[in-house]
């Protein structure tokens, strides 16, 4: 392999600085008082601040129950799409039954439908079943995600060969056997993908939540909606539960984002 130029390292140091410096500034903010992050030129050392700034956003957006319900969401939501996903991307990948190209074209052009399109007909079914401002009506709708079994049945696709499920047949395996012993071992790596993405998405995910919870009852996002919506907006108490909120999304990554890279890389230089 060739080795990189110094223009592909200037290009990849511009990425990962312009990456890094908002992340950064939001957590040096937190330290700060609005008077200081409003001077010119700014101030560029950690202040004594932090301790008050967090009991303020504690205090004020109810930021303590909008961590515990963002886990709730993120972490029901992240799991059944695992789930349903790596179970629906199989049987479109390796099953063979009638429709099943126009069935994988529905679910694919599902994801052209804009969001904001659904918002009014979902709340007046939310609003019909009785779970506006209840966590399981954000939850539901998020279960099943288009883009997870597209995802997982590219990735089956290829890591699960139909020589490897025609050994398993031939062995006497049933068809749980084949989902239990072949493919959720070949679709970790995939899955754990997904659930990163599915995690950070629901994480953040803002306009649902906002519609349906009540402003007693938020995901992190709507506590963050509430610091900015005073007459006087104190940037330093919105930056402050910005890097307070962020802070989870970072310690997943950081949990799983070797080993996901660890399980990829050796895939992607076999193939």
């Amino acid at each position: 392999m060739r080795r990189a130029s110094p223009w592909v390292y200037a290009a990849l140091l511009a990425v990962v600085l312009g990456s890094v410096l908002p992340l950064a500034w939001s957590f040096l903010a937190s330290s700060q008082d609005n008077a200081s992050i409003g001077q010119t030129p700014p101030v560029l050392v950690p202040g004594g601040n932090l301790p008050g700034n967090l009991r303020r956003v504690f205090d004020e957006a109810a930021f303590g129950k909008a961590i515990v319900n963002s886990f709730a969401v993120s972490g029901s939501v992240t799991i059944c799409v695992v789930v349903s996903s790596t179970f629906a991307g199989f049987a479109f990948a390796k099953l063979r039954f009638r429709g099943r190209r126009t069935l994988m074209v529905m679910v694919v052009s599902t994801m052209l439908i804009p969001p904001q399109l659904g918002i009014v007909p979902l709340y007046l079914l939310m609003s019909r079943l009785g779970w506006t401002g209840h966590l399981q009506a954000v939850i539901v709708p998020s279960m099943v995600s288009a883009f997870g079994v597209f995802f997982m049945w590219q990735y089956l696709g290829r890591a699960v060969t139909d020589e490897l499920l025609d050994a398993a047949r031939v062995d006497g395996c049933s068809a749980g056997a084949i989902m239990r012993h072949v493919v959720i071992p070949a679709a970790r790596p995939g899955a754990a993908v997904l659930a990163l993405f599915t995690f950070v998405q629901a994480w953040n995910d803002f306009m649902w939540p906002l519609v349906v919870l009540d402003p007693e009852n938020p995901t992190v996002p709507v506590a963050l909606s509430t610091l900015a919506s005073g007459y006087y907006e104190d940037y330093s108490l919105v930056l402050t539960g910005t890097a307070v909120g962020t802070i989870p999304t970072l310690v997943v990554f950081a949990l799983f984002g070797r080993r996901i890279v660890g399980e990829i890389m050796p895939r992607a230089v076999g193939n």
